[in-house]
């Protein structure tokens, strides 16, 4: 306590020196001789008096210690005095160092207001009163008032509309405004947030808007055009769908009714006639697929399915159906799937299956002589698979090779001329193939063929990971010749090496002939493509050096009479299963799958009574083509020309209890289409709890929203024009099987 106000005291006194210097020169002063004079006067009075025992030497003693205290005390006055010099050299040092930084910091705060004010963008400060306590020259001359008139003012631009508002993380917000100018109505994006300018005053909000008038009206032109361009697709994929629509209707005609009169007795120039009708309506129909994928694409409707597949069925399926197509040019094709794939994987097979025909029929369709191989292995990345389409056809010149993935481009205006085509197809297969997350290149030289990659990442499927489609033969050490020449040839060269034997390739017969009497051969393949002839001789030598002797056929030669020095035949293209149960068996297992197969008698069991059925179908032709069809298949029919009709003959079909056993509703109809026919059949049948009663729809819109309308209106299926004869049939076929088992 007394500490603490001997402090204060000093304090005070203290501050009373800096304030009154003067006066406390003057004490100093004061009490210093007050001091000296009473000491000295003492002193001499003292030594003066009788009684004082003044001795001179003792005087002198005193008077030199006093001396040498005041040399003492004056020396420590002077280094002190010298210390307190060098600190006031420093203070003076550093005050000038204060003083040049302070001169420093004023000049930065003027160039920082100067730059503040300077501004192109708005800045605003407003206390907590929303009084503008700052505003830059931007801001004021957008205004249009001096900042002596905006500031301690409430004044605010008048809002036209607000945009969006958001606030970050740090507390600031963020949004847009229109707002009325002198100058105009301009779009404004400001930056809110508190700063505190001075410590213990309140925070006050600062405002920073830029003008983005320019900005917005051209990202609102753009979102403009593009929604634009959006309504633009959609009703192209609508004019598309009605289109292909139209053509559909009559194309299920032609090609039904072409089929139709091809199943009459016809004399051999009307047949030729007839398959020609029902050829060219198949080649339309190809169009008009490519055209709706194409239309599909645009559109971002194309939608991939995530499926497990078997990865060498869909590759041997491929190579199968297009093996009539190649042999017809006599041009080999046939496919090799590396056995290190998985068994399974999981995509869209559909569209997979679109790119590789698309691309193999190209290279059919382009090659003269040689053949088409169709060639599957890993690809370089994790889970990726590589197909290969290699041909031995005209090959793409180097500065056509980009080209031809664009839209109605081909390599050659004469090779457009000469070959046909719409030049969508690549330009389809490059953009499903980067749907699926891939790529497609292309290696060619002209005059000596094209090498077109697909490279798709395909996982494997988890439920069959680790199977294979078939046991593979053990082959080690085994010898095999094979006779043939062409690209099927080395595939199959190559496979049975991988399968272990020790392979022999030879093209020339006589070659074969000297080969086949040097060691004991495990089999012999031979290719009937090197002549009928000689094929059946070198099956009469490799009697003696080969228990196994197989002969690699044709579809189309399959059935002709062979030699009986073989003991089988692979029909080529060629299945790898089939090739490794053959090899696995023992000459005298006789295998029934590899067997020539007996003729097919037409002894289709028909169904043990035909449905009756409801066709509503406005087009006549193709009503009639369906009464033809259905009236074939020993179903009974009856016509209704639009959907107030369907509805009637279904309602009194119902109510005399004798009711449909299916309806195939046409989707576009007059009067009432086959959508509204149907939910009030629905309706009818939940309101009167009555017999379920199939409906598939007869349509030609492959879009996927019209087929989900087919099922939302409680449709069980549909059916695509034009109409595939099998599949009606397979149709109808599980529907009366499933009736009798409900009978």
């Amino acid at each position: 306590m007394a500490m603490g106000r001997t402090f204060r005291i000093k304090v005070r006194m203290r501050r009373f020196r800096r304030q009154h210097p003067r006066i406390a020169f003057a004490i100093r002063s004061f009490m210093i001789f007050s001091a000296t004079f009473g000491g000295a006067y003492g002193f001499v009075s003292g030594s003066r008096s009788e009684n004082s025992g003044y001795d001179p030497h003792t005087f002198a003693i005193g008077a030199s210690f006093l001396f040498a205290l005041a040399c003492l005390g004056l020396a420590t006055l002077s280094m002190r005095l010298r210390f307190v010099n060098k600190r006031l050299r420093k203070l003076a040092a550093h005050n000038e160092a204060l003083i040049d930084r302070n001169w420093e910091l004023k000049e930065a705060e003027e160039r920082a207001r100067s730059l503040f004010e300077q501004q192109g963008d708005l800045i605003v400060l407003r206390d907590h009163q929303n009084r503008i306590t700052f505003a830059n020259d931007a801001y004021c001359a957008l205004a249009g008032q001096a900042r002596g008139a905006l500031v301690g003012t409430r004044f605010d631009f008048d809002v036209l509309e607000q945009g969006d508002s958001a606030r970050e993380s740090s507390g600031t917000r963020v949004h847009d405004q229109k707002i009325a100018t002198p100058l105009g109505a301009r779009w404004i994006a400001w930056r809110e947030g508190y700063v505190r300018l001075d410590a213990g005053q309140p925070a006050e909000l600062q405002s920073v808007g830029r003008d983005v008038t320019d900005r917005t009206e051209t990202e609102r032109a753009l979102s403009d055009a593009r929604d634009q361009a959006d309504a633009a697709n959609r009703a192209k994929s609508r004019f598309l769908a009605m289109a292909s629509h139209e053509i559909r209707t009559p194309l299920n005609g032609i090609i039904g009714m072409g089929g139709l009169l091809l199943d009459t007795t016809l004399t051999p120039e009307q047949a030729t006639y007839a398959k020609a009708v029902k050829t060219s309506g198949e080649a339309l129909m190809a169009l008009i697929e490519e055209l709706l994928d194409y239309s599909k694409i645009e559109a971002g409707k194309l939608d991939l399915e995530q499926r497990p597949f078997a990865l060498s069925t869909l590759i041997e399926e491929i190579t199968e159906l297009l093996a009539p197509r190649a042999q017809a040019k006599t041009l080999e094709i046939a496919a090799y799937v590396d056995e290190r794939l998985p068994l399974e994987v999981v995509g869209d097979a559909a569209r997979l299956r679109q790119v590789l025909l698309n691309l193999a029929g190209n290279a059919i369709k382009f090659t003269a002589s040689g053949g088409v191989a169709l060639i599957v292995e890993p690809g370089i990345r994790p889970n990726e698979i590589s197909f290969l389409v290699r041909d031995t056809g005209i090959g793409i010149a180097a500065e056509a090779q980009q080209r031809i993935f664009r839209e109605f481009e081909q390599a050659d205006e004469r090779v457009a001329r000469t070959y046909g085509g719409t030049g969508l197809g690549l330009a389809i297969s490059e953009r499903i193939v980067k749907r699926m997350g891939g790529r497609i290149t292309l290696a060619s030289e002209p005059g000596k063929g094209s090498t077109f990659e697909v490279a798709v990442p395909l996982a494997p499927s988890e439920a069959r990971a680790g199977q294979t489609a078939f046991p593979s033969p053990d082959l080690t050490g085994k010898s095999i010749l094979l006779i043939a020449e062409g690209i099927e040839a080395s595939l199959i060269a190559r496979r049975l090496e991988r399968w272990g034997s020790q392979t022999c390739l030879v093209t020339d017969a006589t070659v074969a002939e000297a080969l086949l009497p040097e060691r004991s051969w495990h089999a012999v393949l031979v290719d009937r493509a090197i002549g009928p002839a000689i094929a059946d001789r070198l099956g009469g030598v490799a009697r003696a050096h080969a228990p196994q002797r197989l002969v690699l056929l044709t579809s189309s030669s399959r059935h002709e009479k062979q030699s009986a020095a073989f003991t089988g035949f692979l029909v080529k293209p060629l299945r790898a299963a089939s090739l490794a149960a053959r090899l696995a068996l023992t000459p005298e297992v006789a295998s029934p799958e590899l067997a020539p197969e007996p003729p097919v008698e037409a002894t289709s069991a028909a169904p043990a009574r035909g449905l009756s059925v409801l066709v509503a179908e406005d087009n006549e032709i193709n009503a009639l083509l369906m009464r033809s069809l259905l009236t074939k298949l020993g179903h009974r029919v009856v016509i209704a020309v639009h959907g107030e009709a369907a509805l009637e003959s279904w309602l009194a079909a119902s109510s005399a209890g004798t009711p449909y056993d299916l309806v195939l509703m046409d989707i576009q109809m007059p009067q009432l289409d086959g959508i509204e026919a149907t939910k009030r059949i629905r309706a009818h049948e939940a309101a009167t709890g009555g017999h379920h009663t199939p409906i598939l729809a007869l349509t030609a819109n492959t879009l996927v929203e019209d087929r989900y309308a087919c099922f939302e209106a409680g449709m069980n299926g549909f059916l695509i024009k034009p109409l595939d004869r099998d599949k009606l049939d397979e149709a109808l076929a599980g529907l009366a099987a499933s009736r009798q088992l409900a009978g």
